[in-house]
């Protein structure tokens, strides 16, 4: 069974790959008002992203035992 710890790790996992793959289509979309909504989506992402670290953090100040996990 996986901690709630372990799941937000999880998914800030598959956010950053989420993130790369974002940037990948921005570094070779030819379209300007595209590349334009990819970047938006990408600092989107990155929100996300420093939110759930937050979360984490607290999560694993916590519950010490599930740091490092």
């Amino acid at each position: 069974m996986m901690t709630v710890s372990g799941q937000v790790k999880q998914t800030i996992a598959s956010l950053q790959g989420t993130k790369a793959t974002l940037e990948s289509f921005a570094a070779i979309e030819q379209n300007t008002r595209t590349k334009q909504e990819l970047h938006k989506n990408i600092a989107r992402i990155e929100g996300v992203i420093k939110d759930m670290e937050k979360r984490l953090g607290v999560l694993e100040f916590e519950e010490p035992q599930y740091k490092g996990f």
